[in-house]
């Protein structure tokens, strides 16, 4: 069915605003995750000493910008309700331009660490997009374009590493931080030059406020909020053990970290190749089943990576979860988009964002810690019965919904 044959009040510029969305959201997630490899070595060369100092700072300014990002990600999804999305992309782009381009100018750890806050605050350009491409894309497509979009943010988390193993041995650290800012800039000009929006009404205070009133299921809704929480608890909790557990299966200790990243891309290449396909499903079947039967896949693939003997083994199984989940968050945008009045999908969005952002800090917490006092198989098999528990609650929910209007 062609998305034109829908008079659902979708922004008749979809398809290239998607189009710049997907090449912003992949260039800023590019910019921003290419620091991995080299900032543990820039926080050095900013005077911190000491091993243990050393990796408590990068860690300290790596999660800097999540923790500033996810206090004001609902602030700018009302915002962009109000004035227009386009803006806040604007906004976004051009914020994580200049600030990352001062990052290479720091000279202590300090200045990093506030850059690295005031980028979260400032930034937020997938986020921002994600919002754009839930509101403006047809309902009957929103889920395949919401998954495209995931692709292309899952591609620059991926792309983004391995870029920045490369680029400080050719031009130094301080030049990678301002590459990768003009790298941000040319998304900026695209946004700027390409992106178009049908001019807004005014939405008057009042409306904003009463948006959650106007949700007709909010049990619905609060249940996509937590599911969003539940991913992100889900993966993160697994992450900082994947290269603890790699050496308890293999022998040689030159292989460890490279099999451990070849676990960590092989997941992350699972979900870039199933986003889209799982969204284009989840528009025809509904995005429920897609939800519910992503969940219980995944839970059922945690059980046997618990016991696997081989490095081999633990890469096929993540594969295949990054396949099961790869269009979650595109469904939960989607069921967000289809049960939400459009002058709050912003706002709801933002909170949606803000709550996925939690999710990546208690995660690591959480999966540490049971690590220690239960063992690492512990982590996955309690991971295992949360998303099972997710699977449930989702279905319970989804089948006594009505259908969104």
């Amino acid at each position: 069915m062609s998305p034109h044959s829908q008079p659902d009040g979708h922004e008749p510029h979809w398809r290239r605003n998607l189009i710049v969305c997907l090449f912003g959201s992949f260039t800023t997630l590019v910019a921003m995750t290419l620091m991995l490899p080299f900032l543990p070595l820039y926080v050095q060369q900013l005077g911190v000493e000491g091993q243990a100092s050393i990796a408590r700072w990068s860690g300290v300014a790596y999660g800097a910008t999540f923790l500033s990002a996810g206090l004001v990600a609902p602030l700018w999804g009302r915002m962009g309700d109000r004035y227009g999305r386009k803006l806040m992309l604007v906004r976004a782009s051009l914020g994580m331009a200049v600030t990352m381009a001062l990052m290479g100018c720091a000279t202590t750890i300090w200045q990093l660490v506030g850059l690295r806050l005031i980028a979260g605050l400032a930034g937020g350009y997938s986020s921002g997009a994600t919002i754009m491409v839930a509101a403006q894309a047809p309902r009957n497509r929103s889920a395949w374009a919401l998954g495209l979009l995931a692709s292309g943010v899952m591609a620059g988390n991926l792309a983004g590493p391995l870029i920045g193993g490369i680029l400080p041995t050719l031009i130094g650290i301080r030049m990678t931080f301002l590459g990768a800012g003009c790298l941000i800039f040319v998304a900026f000009l695209a946004t700027v030059l390409l992106v178009r929006e049908t001019p807004r009404q005014s939405t008057t205070g009042v409306r904003i406020r009463a948006g959650w009133a106007d949700i007709p299921d909010k049990s619905l809704v609060l249940t996509t909020l937590g599911t969003g929480v539940l991913l992100m608890v889900a993966t993160m909790s697994i992450e900082p053990i994947i290269t603890l557990y790699i050496r308890t299966l293999i022998t040689d200790p030159a292989r460890v970290t490279f099999t451990a990243g070849l676990v960590m891309s092989a997941a992350a290449l699972g979900s870039i190749l199933s986003a889209s396909p799982l969204g284009r499903l989840a528009d025809r079947a509904g995005h429920g089943a897609v939800i519910t039967g992503a969940l219980a896949v995944a839970g059922i693939l945690l059980v046997p990576q618990a016991f696997v003997t081989a490095g081999w083994q633990l890469i096929g199984l993540r594969f295949l979860m990054g396949l099961s989940l790869g269009g979650l968050l595109p469904c939960l945008s989607a069921l967000i988009r289809h049960n939400v009045p459009d002058h709050s999908v912003g706002s709801v969005m933002g909170y949606a964002i803000s709550a996925q952002y939690g999710g990546q800090v208690v995660g690591p917490l959480i999966g540490g810690f049971a690590a220690g006092q239960m063992g690492m198989r512990a982590v996955f098999l309690g991971t295992s019965v949360l998303l099972l528990l997710g699977a449930v609650c989702n279905w319970r929910v989804l089948r006594l919904s009505p259908p969104p209007p």
